[in-house]
This record gives C-alpha cells, structure tokens and sequence, in this order.
C-alpha cells in the first residue's frame, strides 16, 4: 500500500498510505493520519494473531481485525489523489514518470525482499504452499486468489489492488481535471459504487449463494474470498472514497468546512460504521447455517464494504479538521508503529510462524505470547525498514531532486 508522509506544510511531498515516512518530510507530523495508519496496521495483525496468543479484550475485536485494509484503502486514496491533485493544479498536467518513479522506490524494494525471503527460504512462509510467483512480482496475486491453493505471504493482494488502482489513477486526473464539476464527480462515485453492489450481488447470487444452498459451506466461504473480497473490481470502495474525500477537501474546502464540520462527520461516520458492523456479524457463508446468517453475510459482501468506507472517509475527515486539538495530545507508540507499519505489514505473519518454530506456541500463551509476538513483528519490522526503506527513499529523494 502507498505511503504518504502527511505533514502541516502543504507542500510536503508525498511517499505512500502505508509507512508515513518521507525522507525529505518529516518535520510537523499529523497526529490523525499517523493514529488511524498504526490503527490499521494493529487490526491487520491481530487478524493474523494466534487465538491463543490473543489477550480477552482483543479477543471480540479480533472478528473485526480486517477492517484495517479499509482504513488504510480510505487513507492511501486520499493521500495519492491529493499528491495527484496538488501536481495537476501547479503544472496543469501529471508526470507520469515521477509518479511511477516514487511508487516503484517506495513499494517495490521492502516487498521483492521479503518475496524473495519466502521463495528461497520455505522455512520462513507461514503457509506451505504459495499462489505462483509471478503472481506476486506482478501485483496480480489478488484475481483469481483461492486460499485452499496457497496461503503464505496472503497480505500482498491489498497491495495488489492499489498497484493496479494506481495504474490508471494518474490518467484518470489528467483526462478528468478540469473537465467535470462537483456534480458529475458525485455522480461518477455513485455509478460507480452502485456498479460494485451489483457485481457483488451478482457474484454472491451465482457462486457463493448456489454453493450456501447446498450446505458446502467450506467451498463458500473460499469462493467468496476469490470471487467477493479480493479482486479489485470488488474493492474499489475505500480507494474511491479516498479519493472523492481528497477532492472535496482540495477543490472544495469552503463547502467542506460548511457542509461536512466535525459535528456533522463524526456521528455520520460512527452510523455508516456501525450499519457496516451490523451487516458484517456473520461475516462469509461458513456461519450461514440458517436462514437469517445466510442472508446477513450476503448483506455484508454486497453492501457492507461502501458503508464501511464511507464511514472511515467521514472520520478521517473529522480528524483532518481536528488536528490542531488531537495533535495536542499524542498517542505514545503512535508514530513508532506509523512509520514502521509497510514493514510490519510485509512480515508479520512470517513472524509470527518464526516465533512458533522457535519458542513453541505452547510458550506462547496469553499476554506473554502477546508481548513476544509484538515485540518480535516490531524488531523485525525495524530492521527491514532501516535497511531497505530508508535506504531506498533516500536514493529516491536523491535521484528526484537531481532530476529537477
């Protein structure tokens, strides 16, 4: 996922959603962007988290941990749309070149290392067997996922939607800047969100639906994941979001500060959250043995993911315009886990797998299994990100201001 370093200076350049750092822009952090980033990163591994090794108040929270790949789709869209906005407002036009210069600095080299990691080392992939490896060199590991095929090195399909997403984002700016208005941006993201119901509807209704009503619940469920929750044809919902969010806020801030202040977003963004939620109770056909879980999880699949984001765009709207009150109080942890969050994202289930190998997962109980878990994903993370990270977004920042 992409990576923006979101700063108080309008002009800070932009790295990705995922990790906030930028070499180049690191002085006056946002303290919102950097809570809701280590957020979704925290959820994500807690999904991934031994039952066992999960503390009793997580233990509810962890139904919910894949909310983070929402969080950070609503992040990464509103962060490179505005990157992409700010550009074609000062140049009147979109270097692609830069743009997928950054991407490749910013992505490519953490990933293909520990890609590489899990094809020449087996012993370190948390799941035997691995979807084909072009698959994942070419961002493509998300179509056709079928989890009983390969399941090691699984996160990499969010990745995989962005990276397609982002192919086609900078034309899209470029074709549509200053061509269409408010209304028909509105109405662009209403066809086509309306447009990932029905495909959803429809995937549900003659895949996953024909599968439920055989009770084959197993192969359901598996068919859900491949043909509903990871192709990104299914998941355009927090990018769009994102997006439309960004363009409000950079081409339309008076009617934002009048029509979308904290009073209105914030309880706005808790009822479209909670409906999602609600939707999402049995989350997948594996718990649909009855009639009303049959129907609640087709609810989920086909409506749940446009309310879920349009609930995080409207409080990470709240959180942009609170900043000045949240950044007074900073969370402790909070920019840690920020910074190191593409890293822990890349490695956290190989991790995890390591540490059973070592310690043994009977040693790895309760809070202590928890600590250890967290303390391993973290060094781990660290030395990913200061080697390869940080090495690369220098030689990024480098070559970019050469170039100019």
């Amino acid at each position: 996922m992409t990576v923006l370093a979101i700063t108080n200076n309008s002009n800070a350049g932009i790295a990705s959603s995922f990790s906030p750092i930028s070499v180049a822009a690191t002085r006056s952090r946002m303290v919102g962007p950097d809570i809701l980033r280590s957020l979704a990163i925290l959820l994500v591994m807690l999904v991934h988290l031994p039952l066992n090794a999960t503390p009793g108040i997580f233990v509810n929270v962890r139904e919910y941990g894949w909310l983070g790949v929402d969080i950070f789709f609503v992040l990464s869209g509103y962060l490179i749309a505005t990157q992409l906005f700010k550009e074609a407002t000062r140049t009147d036009t979109v270097d692609f070149k830069s743009f997928y210069l950054r991407r490749a600095f910013r992505i490519f080299p953490a990933f293909f290392v520990v890609l590489g990691l899990y094809i020449l080392v087996p012993v370190l992939r948390d799941n035997p067997a691995m979807q084909p490896v072009w698959k994942f060199a070419t961002f493509t590991v998300n179509l056709g996922f079928d989890p009983r095929d390969g399941n090691a090195f699984s996160q990499a399909w969010t990745l995989a939607v962005e990276e397609q997403f982002y192919l086609v984002l900078p034309l899209l700016v470029l074709l549509l800047y200053k061509r269409i208005g408010t209304v028909w941006v509105l109405g662009l993201a209403g066809t086509l969100t309306l447009a990932g119901i029905l495909l959803r509807y429809a995937i549900w209704d003659m895949q996953v639906g024909t599968l439920v009503e055989a009770g084959e619940f197993r192969a359901a469920f598996a068919t859900y994941l491949r043909g509903v929750y990871y192709p990104t044809y299914t998941r355009l919902d927090g990018l769009l979001f994102g997006a439309v969010l960004a363009a409000a806020r950079f081409f339309k801030p008076e009617l934002c500060r009048q029509y979308l202040p904290p009073k209105v977003t914030i309880p706005l963004g808790l009822v479209f959250l909670i409906t999602a939620l609600l939707c999402f109770m049995d989350r997948g056909p594996l718990a649909g043995q009855g009639i009303f879980p049959v129907f609640q999880a087709q609810l989920g699949a086909v409506l749940g993911f446009p309310l879920i984001s349009v609930g995080i765009a409207l409080l990470f709207c709240a959180m942009l315009d609170l900043e000045h009150v949240i950044g007074r109080w900073p969370v402790p942890g909070v920019t840690l886990v920020a910074t190191l969050s593409y890293s822990l994202y890349l490695t956290h289930k190989s991790v995890f797998h390591v540490m059973r190998l070592i310690v043994g997962e009977g040693n790895l109980q309760g809070n202590f299994g928890f600590v250890v878990y967290l303390i391993a994903s973290l060094a781990v993370a660290a030395v990913l990100w200061f080697f390869v990270e940080r090495t690369f977004l220098h030689l990024r920042d480098r070559l970019l201001s050469s170039s100019r």
